[in-house]
């Protein structure tokens, strides 16, 4: 991808601004909010989880949503869902089957992703298991995902800082994303995830990561290989886009209203700032010299609608 090409946004309101929150919303509102957000121009809907709902009771009508949106999925817009494991991976497809036979879609869900960390302490107060553990219960994921004709995108949580471990090894972050690669995961995902990171403290992990795709800044997709998930917790998050740019990093993860945010990173009665904002992050990027597909009006739509959702 050249550096005048339109830096690729994924929107993850939907799936990572709503997952932590208490009150559960309507599955109708969701599907609003996503069909908001997939007129403002991103690249991609992050849409849902297929997880437990004993573990994460706010998505557990992640096939409802789906199907609630599978008349109104535009053509140039990817659908993504969160998958832990086979199981998860399993009612996915059993959505685009459903919408095959309903809706006539070939694919209504394009991209899944499976979801680690570069902190042992994070893994397994996250997932119950190492880093490891996830790892190996990764590969029948990617296969079977890759069978069925979908990308897989591998999120790599704590890459600078964890609540648990401290501070992070930029080499940690490198490992594990070799290892992923090697799965031959479509996307990497970096996740600031308790949005500590400077510019000082991510450009190393950039770097790291810059050398371990060796070269390979596209995916056999053409999408950038590289993506980049920051928290705006401590109010760090644009001069953070400001410095990935620079380096060459050419995808974002942002979310409309700014929503989501590490549930441990806030505490009982302060709830710390969430992802990155689709505005900012259009902000940044257009600062830079740099274009986005973005319809702002629309873009201001979405994000109303997003943060009246939590008040």
């Amino acid at each position: 991808m050249s550096a005048n090409n339109p830096i690729r946004i994924t929107d993850v309101s939907p799936r990572d601004g709503l997952q932590a929150e208490s009150a559960i919303i309507e599955t109708a509102t969701k599907a609003k909010l996503a069909m908001l957000v997939q007129q403002t121009g991103v690249a991609e809907v992050e849409v849902s989880s297929f997880v437990s709902p004993k573990w994460i009771p706010q998505l557990g009508d992640a096939a409802a949503v789906f199907d609630l949106l599978a008349p109104t999925k535009p053509e140039d817009v990817i659908y993504s869902a969160l998958v832990p494991n086979e199981r998860g991976l399993d009612a996915a497809i059993v959505v685009n089957q459903k919408a095959r036979q309903d809706h006539g879609i070939e694919r209504l869900i394009d991209k899944v992703s499976v979801f680690t960390a570069a902190s042992e302490g994070f893994s397994l107060k996250n997932t119950n298991a190492t880093i490891e553990e996830t790892l190996a219960r990764f590969e029948p994921v990617v296969a079977k995902a890759h069978e069925h004709g979908l990308m897989v995108r591998g999120y790599v949580s704590c890459i600078v800082q964890c609540p648990f471990d401290g501070v992070i090894n930029p080499e940690s972050v490198g490992d594990v994303m070799t290892r992923l690669l090697a799965m031959e995961i479509d996307e990497i995902d970096l996740g600031d995830t308790i949005g500590a990171a400077t510019p000082e403290t991510l450009e190393p992990v950039v770097m790291e990561a810059i050398d371990r795709l060796d070269g390979e800044s596209t995916n056999s997709f053409g999408d950038p290989t590289l993506t980049l998930h920051l928290h705006d917790t401590f109010g760090h998050a644009v001069e953070c886009v400001q410095l990935a740019l620079e380096l060459g990093v050419r995808s974002f993860d942002s979310a409309a209203g700014g929503l989501g945010g590490c549930p441990y990173a806030s505490t009982d009665g302060n709830r710390v700032a969430g992802n990155i904002s689709t505005p900012a992050l259009v902000q940044a990027i257009r600062d830079a010299g740099l274009t986005t597909n973005i319809d702002d009006d629309a873009l201001i739509k979405a994000s109303k609608f997003a943060a009246g959702l939590i008040g």
